[in-house]
């Protein structure tokens, strides 16, 4: 049996442009991806805007250059914290902990108490590439977007990061960040050392099946996944290109942070023999949650989130960690350049790692906790939370996770057009 199998208590471009392939894997994702969503899962979010066609093609108009000094749209040295006690901080809906009366975000409650920084809280961002059109206009001109603090996702952080369009953090205002940040997050090939950002969430994508539909069996591999009969029909596999070919890597014996074109072909033509033999019976997004918990789909690639919270309602999902290992990406805090509140915005940062302060976000949002040592508070809250594996995974678990490697403009727009001709999108 796979250690880590779920018997616990249930509970992009230099130049900003988007190529052909990419947007069509904007709208895959905002169609039925992770971007159709909030960072909630389908039980408890509420509907997201789209992306309108007029969003995307602002997105792909006329290139816009990346902040030099010769254009003026570099970072700002300049800090009004000390005179102005505030921090504007954008996030994604249901992705902070709120009172029952829906009326207060407690944690943010005690940073103003003890600071006296007051924190203007907007749930702004829907998805990527929709915040990314609101923002991108200021941002090119050298202007402030009105916000000192935001979560982006790993490409467009590291989008941001490439263009000039993040400030760098001062790491003496960061004690508690830089001392409890977990290993597993801590050199992302796109902030390595993590000078520009610090991970909100991780959302590990694992393998989850419903067991009454497995009669019994657990299903712990993407080998199983593709070749075992008795599930024919019954497998899903995601719509995200990064979790299913990163996933469909790791299962080849390759790493999804160093790999080749040839090796990407390899996975491709893994899952394409999946679709060809009807072993797959489609790619999804959150929609998933619904078909394995009915037991059309008795098995699925799965993301952590939507796991935990599908075992607190119903145990016979299950999941199961490979023993080839499996994917993890990040939702990330940044200072956009020509921010403010600068310090008020790494103390805020900082504030969310010491260990009290993020056992109460896991408690509520149940996505990874990127805090190192916060078992022993969030055993405080619920127990059972900290004992799952998907929220605070052990050392050992932690070792067998992977990042998906960043990817040049050139590969993103073959990768995507590849993926998008598996999947019939």
């Amino acid at each position: 049996m796979e250690q880590y199998e779920s018997d616990l208590p249930s509970t992009g471009t230099d130049s900003g442009l988007l190529s052909g392939a990419q947007l069509a894997a904007i709208r895959r994702s905002l169609t039925n991806g992770r971007g159709a969503l909030t960072r909630r899962s389908l039980l408890r979010a509420t509907g997201t805007g789209a992306l309108t066609v007029g969003g995307l093609a602002t997105l792909s108009a006329c290139g816009i250059p990346a902040a030099t000094k010769e254009n003026g749209a570099g970072p700002s040295n300049a800090d009004h914290s000390a005179q102005e006690k505030e921090v504007n901080f954008s996030n994604w809906t249901q992705y902070m902990d709120i009172s029952d009366d829906k009326k207060h975000h407690p944690t943010l409650d005690e940073f103003t108490r003890r600071t006296g920084i007051q924190v203007k809280y907007t749930e702004d961002i829907n998805d990527n590439v929709e915040f990314f059109g609101k923002i991108k206009p200021q941002l090119a001109g050298g202007q402030d977007t009105g916000r000192d603090l935001m979560v982006l996702t790993d490409w467009l952080a590291a989008r941001l990061i490439r263009l000039g369009w993040a400030q760098q953090l001062d790491p003496a205002h960061l004690p508690h960040a830089y001392a409890n940040l977990a290993p597993q997050f801590r050199m992302p090939d796109w902030d390595p050392g993590r000078a520009y950002s610090y991970p909100w969430t991780g959302i590990p994508t694992v393998i989850a099946y419903n067991a009454k539909a497995t009669g019994g069996k657990k299903v712990d591999s993407i080998t199983q996944l593709l070749d075992d009969p008795s599930l024919k029909g019954r497998v899903g596999f995601l719509s995200e290109m990064r979790d299913s070919v990163g996933m469909t890597l790791l299962d080849l014996g390759k790493d999804p942070a160093k790999f080749t074109d040839a090796d990407f072909d390899a996975a491709i033509g893994r899952l394409q023999k999946g679709v060809d033999t009807k072993q797959i019976r489609r790619f999804t997004g959150n929609d998933y949650t619904g078909d394995l918990v009915k037991g059309d789909l008795a098995a699925c690639v799965a993301w952590g989130g939507d796991v935990t919270q599908l075992r607190a309602d119903n145990p016979d999902i299950k999941y199961a960690i490979p023993a080839a290992g499996y994917m993890t990406s990040s939702d990330n805090l940044l200072v956009p350049a020509k921010a403010r509140h600068q310090s008020n915005a790494e103390k805020l940062i900082d504030y969310y790692y010491e260990l009290p302060v993020a056992a109460k976000l896991a408690a509520f949002i149940n996505y990874q906790c990127p805090v190192e040592g916060v078992g022993d508070e969030l055993a405080k809250i619920d127990p059972a939370l900290a004992q799952n594996q998907l929220i605070l995974p052990d050392r050992a678990m932690a070792a067998k996770s992977h990042s998906f490697r960043s990817l040049s403009e050139a590969e993103e727009t073959a990768y995507e057009r590849k993926f998008s001709k598996l999947i019939g999108a």
